[in-house]
């Protein structure tokens, strides 16, 4: 049974390292007085100096440090005690007090109200643009449904009904003298009369 110990610089260099970080160890938790007496002597000038911050108002005050003390102060608890409840006139620990609400002198929707607040009434909102296709014929072939023409421009467009011209109108329906648009985009109908041309 072979334990490991054929290589002995090995065993000696593992033995050197185990007791260095035992040291290290012990050096680092076991409390020396030389440490207590730096920290004392470091923290004492600077209580000596209170701490100042500036107020919203622009006046120094002195920063309160929290208290590490348990104890109970009974300064703080005399000082708390004297505060005196001041509301409205309504007392949250008695069931049925309600504070008075003052009513209002006018109902907020007087035109004079708005006016004097400064407050303006939106714009009306604009009416939708009109459908610029022109109709200017049929186009139907034996066994085929009704086909139209269509032109916008020099675009033309032949379509039947249900079918979208221009990737934004719908033909709705097709009569002998006109035909039904709808914009899509703008959820617009309109009726386009037959145009001779």
């Amino acid at each position: 049974m072979k334990l490991g110990t054929e290589n002995k610089t090995k065993v000696i260099a593992l033995a050197v390292l185990g007791s260095i970080a035992v040291l290290t160890l012990v050096f680092e938790f076991w409390p020396t007085s030389s440490t207590t007496g730096v920290h004392t002597a470091t923290t004492a000038p600077a209580a000596a100096k209170p701490a100042m911050r500036r107020t919203a108002s622009g006046k120094l005050v002195p920063v309160g440090e929290p208290r590490l003390d348990p104890t109970l102060d009974l300064g703080l608890l005399k000082q708390s005690e004297e505060i005196k409840y001041e509301g409205n006139g309504r007392n949250i620990f008695v069931a049925g007090s309600v504070a008075t609400i003052e009513k209002p002198k006018k109902n907020g929707t007087d035109d004079e109200d708005e006016e004097d607040a400064g407050i303006r009434k939106p714009p009306p909102i604009p009416p939708p643009p009109p459908i610029t296709l022109k109709f200017f014929g049929f186009a139907s072939g034996p066994g085929e449904p009704k086909k139209i023409f269509l032109s916008q421009g020099e675009d033309v467009f032949i379509a039947a009904e249900g079918e979208i011209v221009d990737r934004r109108y719908r033909v709705l329906r097709i009569s002998p003298n006109s035909v039904e648009m709808e914009d899509v985009l703008n959820n617009n109908r309109q009726s386009i009369p037959l145009t001779q041309g």
